[in-house]
């Protein structure tokens, strides 16, 4: 079952206000720290999936492939943009 569309474009934020479950699937996904309190608020406000992966030395790839596999379809508009 498709749980909605993840836009890379879009902030941590943004993607949490759209997707309810989105902040446990981020904490799964291993960006642990944006479920502490305060933090969704102030660096999901600036942070994009791409650039968390960048922060933490993740495949972008590779957490797409998970988050497709968690039943979200991923828009990836911003790979003109990271290429």
């Amino acid at each position: 079952m498709a749980k909605g569309t993840v836009d890379l474009s879009k902030t941590v934020l943004e993607l949490c206000e759209e997707h309810e479950a989105f902040p446990e699937t981020m904490k799964t996904l291993g960006f642990d720290q944006i479920t502490k309190p305060g933090m969704l608020q102030s660096m999901g406000r600036i942070m994009t999936i791409p650039k968390g992966c960048r922060a933490k030395g993740k495949d972008l790839e590779d957490v797409k492939e998970q988050l497709r596999d968690m039943g979200y379809t991923v828009s990836d508009s911003t790979k003109e943009v990271l290429s």
